[in-house]
């Protein structure tokens, strides 16, 4: 029978011992189908001598030391995709894990493409199928079986192998200070704090007219509150759609909002109908300069179209060179900005981005380098003007 701990000694005595390593695999299982914040049902760690998963449902546990071997900065945690763990374990502690290493960020350094799924890893660098047979388990239902726990404990075991692989590669390729730069996202509780004042933007707005950006606003502020209150989907409480009719019409009054099509029969005359009325009313005596603009988007100048087209293929072949995947050097907006600005800020032209793309591109923008088919070697090289 796998290990599962349920009670707070035993965590604290597995913590203790974890924190004796260099490194610790980090998986969690949530929920999150009927509430706003996610639902913690599972954690799993490992060390190089043991795999362990932690029940945060079972009755009386106290996860603090777990809290605290997360904030352990000589223990490096490991993650796949971290985004959503690390948002899980900011919202319990108010603090993001530290240090974290995430294995698909390294991937896209060590030449896996974009965005590669754990699947994948553990197929190409461990030569070994991933059993994803219980992926739609319910993990808040108690008691989970034995094969439950082992299906998830594979998250962390495989891991571990998968990390010291990639941190192998890393320090070949004096890369790891690549990975490093990029985490910081990561690491940012910006990152992970939902200020409802700017959920609007979340929506897909079908008109970029002041008055109604300034009702999604407000509408969608007051959703999110929602949300956050009764811990429901935003979903639960308004469908975007919904709130983007209800933006477009902005009725006055009770009558004109029951003639409006997929409110619930009632809605217009209960509390969170009032609510909106009372927004909309709210909105419409605004002095029209407080209302939202949309910032244009960046326009590539008709001159420099050709440029963009020649610093995406200088991209591609410097993403090949060096086993990088496109997008972690430079997006397509930041490939027009390049083309078509004199100085863009962009993350391009910093660091080991600019020694491997942006220098070239730079010399390329001015005419002093070209790119060449060779015909020999079936190719395209640069060369000097």
């Amino acid at each position: 029978m796998c290990h599962f701990i349920q009670t707070t000694e035993e965590l604290n005595l597995l913590c203790s011992r974890l924190a004796q390593h260099r490194f610790v695999t980090v998986d969690t299982e949530f929920i999150r189908e009927k509430t706003y914040w996610p639902q913690l049902c599972l954690i799993q760690i490992a060390s190089v001598d043991e795999a362990v998963c932690i029940d945060p449902l079972a009755q009386g546990i106290d996860l603090q030391s777990l809290f605290d071997l997360l904030q352990n900065e000589n223990v490096v945690k490991v993650f796949h995709a971290a985004r959503q763990d690390i948002e899980i374990f900011y919202h319990l502690t108010g603090k993001t894990p530290f240090p974290v290493f995430d294995t698909q960020l390294a991937a896209m350094v060590c030449g896996f493409g974009e965005s590669v799924s754990y699947q994948n890893l553990v197929q190409k660098l461990l030569d070994t199928e991933l059993d994803k047979s219980m992926r739609f388990t319910d993990w808040a239902r108690r008691p989970l079986t034995e094969k439950q726990i082992l299906y998830a404990l594979a998250d962390v075991t495989h891991l571990r192998d998968i990390y010291q692989k990639m941190l192998d590669v890393l320090e070949k390729t004096g890369r790891t200070h690549w990975v490093d730069d990029d985490t910081a996202f990561l690491l940012n509780p910006k990152t992970y704090e939902n200020d409802s004042a700017m959920a609007w933007k979340r929506l897909k707005l079908n008109c970029t007219k002041p008055f109604y950006l300034a009702m999604c606003q407000a509408l969608a502020e007051y959703r999110e509150n929602e949300a956050k209150r009764l811990n429901r989907p935003r979903k639960h409480i308004i469908r975007d759609e919904i709130l983007l009719e209800i933006a477009a019409n902005a009725p006055d009054n009770a009558e004109e909002m029951t003639k409006m099509r997929g409110l619930p029969h009632g809605f217009a005359n209960g509390r969170m109908g009032k609510d909106i009325l009372k927004i909309i009313a709210d909105v419409k005596q605004r002095d029209e300069s407080s209302y939202p603009v949309l910032p244009k988007p960046y326009e590539l100048p008709r001159t420099a179209r050709s440029v963009s087209k020649m610093l995406r293929l200088l991209l591609m072949i410097k993403s090949a060179e060096n086993d990088v995947a496109e997008k972690l050097i430079a997006s397509p907006d930041e490939l027009d900005m390049l083309a078509g600005e004199k100085n863009p800020d962009i993350n391009a032209l910093k660091g080991w981005r600019y020694q491997i793309f942006g220098k070239d591109a730079l010399e390329m923008k001015k005419g002093k380098i070209a790119l060449r088919y060779n015909p020999e070697k079936h190719r395209i090289d640069l060369m000097n003007l």
